[in-house]
């Protein structure tokens, strides 16, 4: 049997500008790898500019294209969650995304990119009072309200600015995505949203339009969970989300207006996954959409979606420095390599967090040694410690070497932390071969900066 080319770059893991160069670095937009590293240290998350730009712009035209089929308009929120800085802020601003924020950390970063307070929509299931009144003071094109108490609380800042704040009701639509149970968020028991069975999103909806004064309802806002691959899950949530509208307006007398479908699109992590592309994606979602209307007598509604991780993930890569490689005596009939590198779970929580899989390459080099079992761990006190769990490397790998890591511009960065005592890495931009830091390298100082005497 012929070894597998562990060389071998998967082009729909990679971002769509990496190579390698003739002596058989990896190149990432244009940069070699090894002077990224001697400029920029290890770890270090790189983020291909034009790639994040072009996905942006994937969707947005996608998207606008597909729904204006079905006689509507549809804006793409990217989900700031997946990771947000002002440069990233920037680029999605002048790519025509909107911004999708759930803290008031995350609104002071799109403040600070001049992001304009109207593309902005406010998340998340316990929203400071502060955090409402600086949503509210920035003029925020929306406010999803998550809880009864919520509701009040917007009304009650709304009404002392003497403004009418745009609200949106997240619901639990019942969708069971085919997902990791931490990142399903539309079943009922979990902590978002209000639950359709029980009537409370009617009662939602009443205890909106209790503050004619204070609060519009747009509509009703969904996410159905996270690195998705098909649509269907869409299908049900959007048909029981418009028949809800109508209930609406049957009860109230009112069209609302709007629809927020979510995101939770996937992307490839693996050379096996297979994401939909954003074309394929939103032609699929505006037949939905349609159909669910068509059979309902309903109005299409302005529909919105979130895609974050499917913007920005696939432009990420992590670079690593091999310290130490270890053989170890697995079972009895395999020998697993441990790679440990320079960085782990404090860089990339999501393998300790929901088993998540990648792969990875020897980046400052080729080999043509026999490939070997590998697992590629981190420097933390943890066994869980893992970043990549099963990945054939080239048996000779060495102290010094460099991994990468695709697929990492997403939750990793923005879940990092510093557990251990360990400054985070730097995030930087690379673009037709030149670099800029981002997000700047966190230092010993940084931590110390914290202490109390």
């Amino acid at each position: 049997m012929t070894s597998p080319d562990v060389n071998t770059l998967h082009a729909h893991v990679w971002p769509t500008a990496t190579t390698r160069t003739p002596e058989g670095a990896l190149q990432v937009a244009g940069a070699d790898v090894r002077a990224l590293v001697a400029e920029h240290g290890t770890p270090v998350y790189l983020l291909d500019e034009a790639d994040v730009r072009r996905r942006a712009v994937a969707f947005r035209d996608a998207f606008a294209t597909a729904f204006e089929r079905i006689g509507t308009r549809a804006d793409v929120y990217y989900a700031g969650k997946a990771f947000l800085s002002t440069a990233l802020a920037r680029w999605i601003t002048q790519e025509g995304l909107r911004l999708d924020v759930c803290t008031g950390g995350e609104l002071a970063i799109a403040r600070r990119a001049g992001v304009p307070g109207a593309n902005i929509g406010l998340h998340g299931n316990n929203k400071s009072m502060t955090e409402i009144a600086e949503a509210v003071e920035y003029g925020v094109g929306r406010i999803v309200v998550d809880s009864f108490e919520e509701v009040d609380r917007v009304a009650s800042v709304a009404r002392a600015r003497g403004v009418v704040v745009p609200v949106m009701i997240r619901v639990k639509a019942g969708v069971e995505a085919h997902t990791h149970e931490f990142i399903a968020t539309a079943h009922e028991d979990q902590k978002f949203g209000f639950s359709l069975a029980g009537g409370q999103v009617s009662d939602a909806v009443a205890a909106v339009l209790k503050h004619p004064d204070a609060l519009a309802l747009l509509g009703f806002h969904s996410h159905i969970g996270s690195q998705i691959f098909e649509a269907e899950g869409f299908r049900v949530a959007a048909t029981r989300l418009i028949a809800l509208q109508l209930e609406v307006a049957r009860e109230h007398g009112i069209t609302l207006p709007e629809l927020d479908l979510g995101g939770g699109f996937g992307i490839a992590y693996l050379p096996d996954d297979r994401p939909m592309a954003p074309q394929e994606l939103a032609d699929q979602l505006a037949e939905i959409v349609a159909t669910a209307c068509h059979e309902q007598g309903a109005p299409v509604p302005h529909i919105s979606v979130e895609p974050g991780r499917a913007i920005v993930g696939p432009g990420g890569v992590t670079v690593y420095e091999v310290g130490t490689v270890k053989p170890v005596q697995a079972t009895d009939d395999l020998v697993r390599t441990y790679v440990s590198v320079d960085g782990g779970m404090s860089d990339n929580a999501r393998p300790a967090l929901y088993d998540a899989r990648y792969t990875c390459v020897l980046a400052n080099r080729t080999s043509d040694a026999a490939p070997v079992q590998s697992r590629v761990v981190g420097k933390h006190c943890e066994s869980g410690d893992i970043v990549v769990r099963d990945v054939l490397l080239p048996g000779d790998v060495h102290a010094g070497d460099l991994i990468a890591v695709p697929a990492t511009g997403a939750y990793c960065r923005s879940l990092a932390s510093q557990y251990n005592h360990t400054p985070r890495p730097p995030v930087v931009a690379v673009r037709d071969g030149a670099s800029r830091v981002v997000v700047r390298r966190e230092t010993v100082a940084d931590l110390l900066a914290l202490e109390g005497e």
